[in-house]
């Protein structure tokens, strides 16, 4: 195997362990951090209509709060993988690539953040008043804590990744990946691609696909907007 293949793959996995490191050392305070952190997101999401949320196996509450407390940790850890990122690329960019990608890793991790909190604020409770719509005399909701959150880390941490969409696409037309021009003609392929993701980033319904398919097609076409600005054109 080429050597310069092999160098590539050392420094890929160094960054992996780095980020995942990283992620590990906060699993702890994430765990810590659940409860709380469940506490508020059912006051804030579950309509009273649809009553407590239960757990079904004895050990349903803990997988929950670990789960919790992943989500907690990679969103505190998100700028160190971010980071362990950057100093993947960082030996193969130009030294005007390197500074503008590294000036775009704190709005990354805005972007992340202000994905993951759109999700818990404002797209759980969208979500849960729907389930609830269906409730009726004859037909009572019964919600496990579990499938709950699965369902807000899910869309936690889609609408995070989701959200870095017009920051990579200007990103790439900043170091002249791509072109505005280029991303309206891929607009059928990315309509595609974004649906296939959302199906793969959400639980299997279609609610939870849509809601996170619709914004990301509408980042989409922002970035667009913002590679036309910042795409690098030829001086005359």
């Amino acid at each position: 195997m080429d050597e310069t293949l092999l160098g590539h793959l050392s420094a890929l996995r160094r960054s992996l362990l780095r980020a995942a490191a990283g992620v590990a050392a906060l699993l702890l305070p994430g765990f810590l951090a659940a409860p709380a952190a469940t506490r508020a997101l059912v006051r804030w999401a579950v309509p009273e209509r649809l009553g407590a949320l239960h757990y079904f196996a004895p050990l349903e509450a803990f997988r929950a709060q670990l789960h919790v407390g992943f989500v907690l940790a990679l969103a505190a850890a998100w700028p160190w993988v971010a980071l362990q990122a950057w100093a993947f690329v960082r030996p193969g960019l130009r030294e005007e690539e390197a500074r503008a990608l590294r000036r775009w890793i704190p709005l990354s991790t805005l972007l992340f953040l202000g994905g993951a909190l759109f999700a818990c604020g404002a797209v759980m409770p969208l979500a849960m008043a729907f389930a609830a719509s269906f409730a009726e005399p004859g037909l009572a909701p019964v919600i496990g804590l579990g499938a709950f959150l699965r369902l807000a880390g899910s869309l936690a941490l889609g609408f995070g990744l989701m959200a870095q969409t017009p920051l990579a696409l200007a990103l790439a037309a900043r170091l002249g990946f791509a072109s505005a021009a280029g991303l309206r003609r891929a607009r059928p392929y990315a309509v595609v691609a974004i649906l296939t993701l959302s199906a793969l980033l959400t639980p299997p319904d279609v609610v939870s696909q849509v809601l996170l398919a619709v914004p990301t097609l509408l980042l989409y076409e922002l970035g667009i907007r913002l590679a036309a600005a910042a795409e690098i054109r030829p001086r005359p």
